[in-house]
């Protein structure tokens, strides 16, 4: 090989494997609406907002595990901002939606279909977006209260995207997250970071997924996904098994704990998906499962019901 030919294979090897090591972990499409803001408000500054917090999430390594741009995870961030607090401070929802590929087709799970309501924040147009995971509160809780919400999600969405490959293989993730649950930004207007502000916040979150009283739920992310989902290409009858076989650890966990946090953010995921998945099953499958699935995610229970009838 002509040496120039060698030296620009090595450069481009080279290059290649850098990319890899460095490749940011998380491909969000993120969105700042403000229609419910009128009045004086230079609608300019949301704009400016989105860019950054599209480079806060995107731009971030938020692990030490290397991907390849092909892995990286696909997720949706939509700040809601529906009130204007004055002096640069604003309310606002966050909606959180991430996707997996299922092996062997063009597939996309969802892991994570979750809105949070309680997000309150100060923002001045051109401010860096600074998040520290040692320093979680920073010089001011509201200027920090929106980076530390954004990469609590993050880090839920690493937790489970791992967990769905390799059995608990999202602790370490969801470690990252209690510890900014643990040393959270604190003030008046904020809220979701605490035991006593409510059963279905952030602190909860946290809490549940790594309480081993709920850890059949990992158990269930893992084999739904890897068991389920990614054999269903080759073998249909055995991932459908697979996926009822999770339907009886939820209806246990369910047992143990009928209002569990975890449960609600899976069906707000899966509830369309594991209709589509029983529609087609055979009598008595379709059955158990439509059995299972009124018990446990009560808000569905109609849709599934319609199974029985289903063709």
């Amino acid at each position: 090989m002509h040496k120039k030919a060698l030296s620009l294979l090595i450069i481009l090897c080279v290059s290649a494997l850098y990319n890899y090591a460095t490749a940011q972990e998380i491909r969000a499409n993120v969105s700042v609406v403000a229609n419910q803001i009128s009045g004086a408000t230079d609608k300019r500054i949301f704009n400016t907002l989105q860019s950054a917090l599209t480079e806060f999430i995107n731009g971030r390594k938020w692990s030490d595990d290397g991907f390849t741009t092909a892995e990286r995870i696909d997720c949706n961030f939509m700040l809601n901002i529906n009130q204007d607090l004055g002096s640069n401070m604003y309310r606002a929802s966050l909606t959180v939606q991430a996707t997996r590929p299922v092996y062997n087709s063009g597939y996309l799970t969802s892991i994570l279909n979750t809105m949070d309501a309680n997000v309150a924040f100060k923002y001045v147009e051109f401010q860096p977006l600074e998040f520290s995971e040692n320093r979680v509160a920073g010089n001011d809780a509201m200027v920090s209260n929106l980076t530390a919400t954004v990469a609590f999600y993050v880090y839920i969405v690493l937790g489970l995207d791992y967990d769905s490959f390799s059995p608990r293989g999202g602790d370490n993730f969801f470690k990252k997250a209690q510890n900014i649950v643990n040393n959270a930004p604190d003030g008046k207007d904020i809220s979701g970071w605490k035991a006593f502000e409510g059963t279905n916040n952030r602190y909860w979150l946290q809490d549940n997924l790594l309480n081993a009283r709920f850890s059949r739920f990992h158990d269930v992310v893992y084999q739904y996904h890897r068991n389920g989902l990614d054999v269903m290409y080759d073998d249909m009858i055995k991932g459908r098994a697979a996926i009822l076989n999770c339907l009886n650890l939820m209806q246990a966990i369910y047992q143990d704990n009928p209002n569990n946090i975890l449960l609600q953010m899976f069906f707000r995921s899966k509830a369309d998906e594991l209709q589509k998945i029983y529609s087609k099953a055979p009598p008595q499958e379709k059955a158990r499962a439509v059995e299972i699935l009124s018990q446990i995610d009560v808000p569905n229970a109609a849709r599934y019901q319609a199974l029985k009838t289903a063709k």
